[in-house]
């Protein structure tokens, strides 16, 4: 139980009827959870505004509202006033778990892609080193060598502390998370003490969300602009917004790149499916990544580590052990001699940079790609998508990803628009993912390689709001099996 009146101390209020001078249980902003001595937060969503349910969540026991808008409510409700409830409910969350941020190196990781695989070779990195280390990842979350089930890219301002204040209780000196726009923009992150913040690039992607790249762009850069004096931010520079990030930051600013001059600078001495030899500052370093975009990703890990006042030799050579993170770049072998890659890529970027590093040691075989396109997500990309698997793969086989409410065939249809005459005569449409998969098996021969992207760690695939079991490593795997015997 919390003081009510000491967690608002923080914010800018009025207090419109009602007292504050009560305990609180919880702080809720789904109605179905307020209860007698919760905060329910009436939070103005893209879908929803929680001010319609106020009434529910008196109902059910309910007296305590904080609001952004004038509400009739009865007379034994306290109604508190805010300018905007979805920051108000960062800070008073902050200050309901104690701050827990404060008490971690906390690490935030934002940018279109990489977020991921940065943000977890950080955490199993400091996690060889010794620390004790949180994660908060699309894939999952972690604290310490316990892993949870991730929900979000980045959680609700609610389970965001509670998982900090579990991880500073569990003895974590160190969190590395991901920071989405979608998070920054709905002050998911407000209150919140960053140590460091690290930008992997930006490119076209949730276009729905934010409809106009400039507004991307500012709500990626707001992130930087909030960082205080004694954090640091490290940026890609070989990306032209890298620079942008900076301009207003009062955190101290450092860069990296593989082809500009930075403070950590890399450059790819080879390339090749058993991974990169890479020169960093200098200093040579062999890994098991692949790929031009893993250098990035592995040069902002060392940037990061080392401004954290790791030795330098000893980050490179846990550097050498790190391995590929779960459904990125994740390569199988059947017996027989094809190779299947499942990766994540669902940007036109990403999918451009995969296909781009799988044509770099791919010197004899054929590249064929198996890619769709969510549903309920920026439509803009799908042509993208098609066009860039199309000019760099012999073969397409355009399928579903998570179709979510659309029709599978719709958005099909819509990455085919992509499509010049060169690339729909080497193009498939297979609605069916799995099937996909198997037809694309089924065309391979010996020294082929066959990507698999869109869903990369996924485990599930939504149709018409209805999630069931689909992996696409698994699937792959049993489908190789299956052509072994």
């Amino acid at each position: 139980m919390q003081q009510l009146e000491t967690l608002l101390s923080g914010i800018s209020y009025q207090l419109l009827q009602g007292q504050i001078e009560a305990k609180i249980a919880a702080l809720v902003f789904d109605s179905r959870e307020a209860q007698v001595d919760t905060l329910f937060c009436c939070i103005v969503g893209t879908q929803t505004d929680g001010h319609q349910y106020l009434q529910k969540a008196y109902e059910q026991g309910c007296r305590f509202f904080l609001v952004q808008n004038k509400v009739i409510a009865p007379s034994d409700a306290t109604l508190i006033q805010v300018q905007n409830t979805g920051s108000a409910l960062a800070q008073l969350a902050c200050a309901f778990y104690g701050h827990p941020s404060k008490d971690l190196k906390l690490v935030g990781i934002t940018g279109t892609n990489g977020k991921t695989t940065t943000a977890t070779l950080l955490h199993d990195l400091f996690t060889k080193l010794g620390y004790n280390c949180g994660l908060l990842s699309t894939v999952v979350n972690k604290i310490g060598t316990t892993s949870l089930t991730a929900t979000h890219t980045t959680p609700n301002p609610i389970a965001l502390n509670q998982l900090l204040r579990e991880m500073v209780d569990a003895g974590c000196t160190h969190c590395f998370m991901e920071v989405s726009s979608h998070a920054i923009d709905q002050q998911r992150i407000g209150g919140l003490h960053f140590a460091a913040a690290g930008f992997t690039n930006i490119t076209h992607d949730h276009l729905d969300y934010h409809h106009t790249f400039a507004e991307y762009l500012r709500v990626k850069k707001s992130f930087f602009d909030e960082l205080a004096p004694t954090a640091f931010a490290l940026v890609n520079t070989d990306d032209k917004n890298g620079q942008v990030m900076l301009q207003n930051t009062k955190a101290k600013r450092y860069s990296y790149a593989l082809k500009t001059p930075a403070d950590f600078k890399g450059k790819i001495i080879e390339n090749s499916l058993g991974g990169l030899v890479l020169q960093i500052n200098g200093q040579e370093v062999h890994t098991r990544l692949v790929g031009a975009f893993n250098a990035a990703n592995l040069l902002l890990v060392y940037g990061i580590a080392t401004e954290l006042g790791q030795d330098a030799f000893e980050v490179l050579r846990v550097i050498s052990e790190l391995t590929h993170v779960t459904g990125r770049f994740e390569h199988l072998r059947s017996s027989k001699g094809l190779t299947a890659i499942v990766d994540y890529a669902h940007t036109p970027d990403a999918l451009d940079n995969v296909l781009s590093t799988i044509s770099a040691f791919q010197k004899e075989g054929r590249i064929i790609t198996v890619v769709g396109c969510g549903g309920d997500r920026d439509k803009e990309k799908r042509p993208k998508m098609a066009a860039i698997a199309a000019a760099k793969s012999q073969q397409v086989i355009l399928t579903s990803d998570n179709p979510r409410s659309e029709d599978p065939q719709q958005i099909i249809a819509e990455m085919e628009a992509g499509l010049d005459a060169i690339g729909a005569g080497k193009t498939l449409s297979v609605v069916d993912r799995q099937q996909a998969i198997k037809t694309a098996i089924m065309l391979a021969q010996p020294r082929d390689i066959i990507l698999i992207a869109g869903k990369g760690h996924e485990t599930y695939q939504e149709i018409k709001g209805v999630r069931t079991a689909f992996d696409d490593v698994a699937i792959t795997q049993t489908l190789f099996n299956q052509l072994d015997k």
